[in-house]
């Protein structure tokens, strides 16, 4: 089972920032090598910045659906609204937020 650091409100990785239904993943920032639900529980737990994954890391697998545990890569992630095992639905909202995860 893997570690979900953060202000966690559920065992599906949602956080007290990012709570519906579809808030079911969490990323592992490379600065820390931590799962987080976002990057505000990041910031809120750890004393140092993000570092973002650059685009030719985008095959490391950072990135836990909430729902199974399945760890995919960011690019799998990127290009997908489900799970690739469970079919579980991710919100499409998070994409707003890639500058924060990601090189883009």
């Amino acid at each position: 089972m893997v570690t979900v650091h953060g202000a966690i409100v559920d065992k599906e990785t949602r956080c007290i920032h990012y709570h519906s239904p579809l808030d079911v993943i969490a990323i592992k920032f490379k600065c820390c090598n931590k799962y987080y639900p976002c990057f505000k529980c990041h910031n809120e737990a750890e004393k140092h910045a993000i570092k973002r994954w650059k685009t030719h890391e985008f095959d490391i697998h950072a990135i836990l659906c909430g729902i199974c545990q399945y760890e995919m890569s960011i690019d799998t992630y990127m290009m997908t609204e489900v799970c690739p095992q469970c079919k579980a639905h991710f919100n499409h909202r998070c994409k707003f937020h890639y500058h924060h995860y990601f090189e883009i």
